[in-house]
C-alpha cells in the first residue's frame, strides 16, 4: 500500500481518537448517555467542547484529503511531493486534535490551513504530475 494510501488510513483512525476526549467528557457530566448522546454533547462546555469541535472537524477534513490522495492515484500522480502532502497532512491533523484539546486557538487555525493546503495540492496535483514524475 502506497504512503499516501497509509495516510488515509490513519487520519481515518485520528476520527475515532479524536472521539475518545469526547466520550471522556460525556462520562464526567454523570455518565455517558447512549441514548441520547447528540443532545449531551450539545450541552459540553470548556475542553468537552473543544473535543466535540476537534472530532466533527477531522471529519470535514478526512473528505477532502481522501478525495486529494484519490485524486492523485487515479490520475497516477505519484512521487515524493504527493507522499510528502500526505505525510504532512496527517501531521497537521495531530497537531491539530492537540492545539484544540488545550486550547491554542491562532496555532490550531495555522496548522489547520497547512492541512488544508496539502489536500488543495493534491486535488490539483496532476496539473503539475510532469514535475512529480
Amino acid at each position: 500500500m502506497s504512503i499516501p494510501f497509509w495516510c488515509v488510513f490513519i487520519s481515518a483512525l485520528l476520527i475515532f481518537v479524536a472521539k475518545i476526549p469526547v466520550a471522556k467528557a460525556m462520562n464526567e457530566q454523570g455518565g455517558y448517555d447512549n441514548h441520547l448522546p447528540r443532545q449531551q454533547q450539545a450541552q459540553l462546555t470548556g475542553f468537552g467542547a473543544r473535543a466535540l469541535a476537534a472530532h466533527q472537524n477531522c471529519f470535514e477534513a478526512f473528505i477532502l484529503f481522501a478525495v486529494g490522495v484519490l485524486m492523485a492515484h487515479t490520475t497516477q500522480t505519484a512521487g515524493w511531493l504527493i507522499d510528502l502532502l500526505a505525510i504532512v497532512f496527517v501531521i497537521t491533523r495531530i497537531i491539530y486534535l492537540l492545539c484544540y484539546w488545550v486550547d491554542l486557538a491562532w496555532q490550531r487555525s495555522l496548522v489547520w490551513f497547512v492541512g488544508l493546503v496539502c489536500s488543495l495540492l493534491l486535488m490539483i496535483s496532476p496539473t503539475f504530475r510532469t514535475i512529480l514524475l
